[in-house]
């Protein structure tokens, strides 16, 4: 004979527990959605000042200080000391705050001969090693929606970085400098690659190419 009321009760426990569920499902997804908008308030986003930014004034740990114009990069050898530096924009919700970079330099020979162009407009290119990037020497912030800078200066000759960019310079190559920074929560790590090619007048032109988020 069946037992009507303990089917009645198992049928009921078993809609219980899919409503559960669901529930459940439906909680842990809301979470996840006001986390990534918290998220989101905070992630910044690096690219070159615009053009009708003011420029910025550098100084270096030797005391030099150079201008840099708004949407440029300088690129200066003085004294055996090579400077370099960028004026910045943060276009994200949250403060950048910069960790360290990473340099790459070619000779124009070595640019004219790249298959994918000058300006390495490329895609498919995996996020470069955050372990192979230099520690900034200050703490760099650039604020939500405002201006700041990158800078650098490379002084010990025995560094291969040191003549490669040297190179760059007096050839009138190219310099590719990949950033590394995160929110003030040291949080959400991006990396920007920013691609320096020489203009008229001695000037640096600086062209955004690449995002890595390296926390998806």
């Amino acid at each position: 004979m069946t037992d009507w009321a303990a089917w009645g009760t198992a049928v009921g426990t078993l809609a219980l527990a899919g409503t559960t569920l669901v529930a459940v499902r439906s909680a842990n997804r809301s979470a996840r959605i006001a986390e990534r908008a918290l998220l989101v308030g905070l992630r910044p986003m690096l690219t070159p000042s615009r053009p009708e930014d003011p420029g910025e004034q550098v100084q270096f740990a030797d005391g030099r200080v150079f201008g840099v114009a708004a949407g440029r990069a300088m690129v200066r050898e003085e004294n055996a000391v090579v400077y370099l530096a960028i004026a910045l924009r943060n276009v994200g919700a949250g403060m950048a705050v910069l960790n360290g970079y990473h340099l790459e330099a070619q000779s124009a020979e070595a640019v004219a001969q790249d298959p994918l162009g000058p300006a390495r407009h490329r895609r498919g290119d995996s996020a470069p090693d955050p372990s192979r990037f230099s520690e900034q020497q200050r703490d760099l912030y650039v604020p939500s929606g405002n201006l700041g800078f990158w800078q650098a200066a490379l002084r010990d000759p025995s560094d291969e970085r040191y003549a490669r960019v040297r190179e760059a310079i007096a050839t009138g190559g190219r310099i590719t400098v990949d950033l590394l920074y995160a929110d003030h929560e040291a949080g959400q790590q991006t990396i920007t690659r920013f691609v320096l090619l020489p203009d008229r007048d001695d000037r640096w032109r600086c062209d955004v190419t690449r995002h890595w988020s390296l926390e998806r």
